[in-house]
């Protein structure tokens, strides 16, 4: 559109000072070749006639002279004053003759050459000329003045015709170049925008993800250059991509290789130290506190595998929900007997049967047992989980599951980053209870259920981690 605006003005412009200075040019010549025909035919029929005129000339004398001269003009358009002295006449009786200005008299009375003036009278102009009879002395050459001046008006209906003739055809001009103009920038817009729209198109192309996008590399110009190093970019920037894909997938295959093939030893070890516990009481206090170490620090390292397995599958997308319809109160309680909490965290949830939703128990014991267990241990007691229904009847009804602790909050530039694999808010801290990827498990078994999780600060104090899960209805229990 700018082009086309552009394009349009920059024709307009041209058009409007082309028109007017051929229109200033050509009413400039038609005037003059007006004017100098009407003069020259004028000083013809005085030069005739001032021979018979008689001095000094009587009012007779002088409306023949008027007469005369008028009937040069075939058309019969001329108005002819002659004056001399306090004398004049005029060649239609009654002529008034107003077109005889002071100014043109003084001009005519100071001046031996011819003068002439326009005049406008109404919607038309008047060509106004005056001139002094002079007669040339034989024997000495000089111009005598007679005394007799000669005014003639004449209406220029001719040339104003031509006039308007030209003004037409300027305005006609006009408007096929504006169109010519609109036209030729349109193929212009088109010429420079076409490969900017595939350019853009190319770019979001990228953006989405389909880095194997290139452009149709045309010409030399600019624009060719600039396709041309945005293929360079795009094949540039394809190869980065592919190989980090390359070294992730490797390291979540190492990661999870490693986590599969600890499992077998782990669980080995696991049995001995679960021996090892039942006689600690019967071994010497230094031997009873290395095999309860030994037994802690296999606990922590088979949790920490258990959740590189887990977040191993939700990277190869391996992870897959299965749905029973539960009452949600009910399950959460479970979570907490299970875990010895009951007695340490406060519960406000609604009686049983009156929440249900069809989701994966296990994922949902997941979800709950890790957020329990973060505020435990990183905030402050009390502990309070909570769970409310969102949004009425209707198919956007949610369950909202709340853990809120009492600790000191999440400092700001943590809050982004809680959910983090690894994450820790302390880098002096080099050994945390957990594995450092609960909350990460916490968030991704959520997202699997078509839900949100997000953490906050209190206003009163205290941390807030909020679970929205969709509650689905009986019909989609069979879903995995």
């Amino acid at each position: 559109m700018r082009l086309v605006v552009a394009f349009a003005l920059v024709a307009a412009l041209t058009a409007a000072s082309t028109g007017a200075l051929t229109f200033r040019e050509a009413r400039t010549g038609v005037l003059q070749q007006g004017q100098d025909t009407v003069i020259k035919l004028l000083r013809t029929q005085v030069d005739q006639l001032a021979p018979d005129l008689a001095f000094p000339p009587d009012q007779a004398g002088l409306q023949r002279f008027a007469s005369g001269v008028a009937r040069g003009e075939s058309a019969g358009t001329w108005r002819v004053l002659v004056a001399y002295g306090d004398l004049s006449a005029t060649s239609m009786p009654g002529d008034r003759f107003e077109e005889r200005t002071p100014a043109l008299r003084r001009a005519v009375d100071s001046s031996t050459a011819t003068v002439f003036q326009r005049v406008a009278r109404g919607d038309r102009t008047v060509l106004v000329v005056g001139m002094s009879v002079a007669f040339a002395t034989s024997d000495t050459g000089w111009i005598n003045p007679s005394g007799v001046q000669v005014f003639l008006a004449v209406p220029q209906t001719t040339e104003r015709a031509y006039i308007d003739a030209l003004v037409t055809a300027v305005e006609r001009a006009t408007i096929p170049s504006l169109a010519l103009a609109v036209l030729l920038a349109l193929l212009a817009a088109r010429g420079v925008l076409r490969p900017v729209r595939a350019l853009r198109s190319a770019t979001r192309s990228i953006a989405e993800g389909r880095l194997d996008t290139r452009l149709a590399v045309d010409g030399s110009d600019e624009l060719a250059d600039l396709s041309l190093t945005f293929n360079e970019t795009a094949a540039a920037l394809e190869g980065s991509v592919a190989e980090l894909r390359g070294m992730e997938a490797r390291a979540r295959r190492f990661a999870a290789d490693v986590s599969h093939e600890l499992r077998t030893p782990l669980a080995a070890m696991s049995a001995v130290t679960d021996v090892l516990d039942e006689d600690a009481a019967r071994l010497d206090p230094d031997t009873a506190t290395a095999v309860r170490l030994i037994s802690e620090e296999t606990v922590k390292l088979t949790r920490l595998v258990d959740d590189l397995m887990e977040i191993s599958r939700f990277d190869a997308g391996a992870a897959v929900l299965h749905l029973d319809q539960i009452d949600l109160a009910e399950s959460l309680r479970r979570t907490l007997a299970a875990r010895a909490w009951t007695d340490v965290v406060g519960t406000d949830l609604p009686p049983p049967d009156t929440l249900r939703a069809t989701v994966d128990p296990r994922r949902l014991d997941v979800v709950v047992a890790n957020l329990v267990g973060n505020a435990l241990r990183h905030g402050g007691r009390p502990v309070l989980l909570r769970l409310r229904e969102q949004g009425g009847a209707g198919p956007v009804r949610r369950a909202v599951v709340e853990v809120l602790d009492s600790g000191p909050g999440i400092p700001a530039d943590v809050l982004p980053h809680v959910f983090e694999r690894f994450y820790k808010s302390d880098a002096a801290r080099t050994r945390t209870e957990g594995s450092g990827l609960g909350l990460a498990i916490a968030a991704e078994n959520v997202r699997l259920h078509g839900g949100t999780v997000r953490a906050a600060n209190r206003p009163e104090g205290g941390a807030v981690f909020t679970v929205e899960l969709p509650l689905r209805g009986p019909s989609e229990e069979s879903w995995s």
